[in-house]
């Protein structure tokens, strides 16, 4: 399914796509895939191809939201969730760092005591 979504935002010519396998992170679906339009009426198209494509393979479309703006438009097909952004969106909301890869915790350091420095 994640092959066939992609299929379709590339019918389109979407950007910057990236997929994220996710289901160790939530129980909501298995895939978060994220893409750019640079128009309401690209993304609008993208939304469009997926949710055509994807009924036409079998698959449900859940829902779509977002389709009235344009502007983030998300597609949910059960196992895989489908964002099409425009790019000042994407960046604003930055759903790669969320979805992405967990990066190592930030290493702490100790308050220094009074008058003191804390040990590098």
């Amino acid at each position: 399914m994640k092959r066939a979504v992609i299929a379709a935002l590339e019918d389109v010519k979407a950007r910057d796509i990236v997929a994220f396998h996710v289901n160790k992170m939530t129980t909501l679906c298995d895939w978060v895939v994220i893409a750019s339009g640079d128009s309401t009426r690209q993304t609008r198209a993208l939304a469009a191809s997926v949710c055509e494509k994807l009924k036409a393979a079998g698959a449900t479309v859940i829902g779509v939201e977002g389709e009235q703006n344009g502007e983030w438009i998300l597609v949910d097909l059960g196992k895989v969730v489908v964002h099409v952004m425009q790019p000042a969106v994407r960046a604003h909301y930055n759903l790669e760092e969320l979805w992405g890869p967990q990066r190592a915790a930030p290493r702490r350091t100790r308050a220094p005591a009074a008058g003191g420095s804390v040990p590098a």
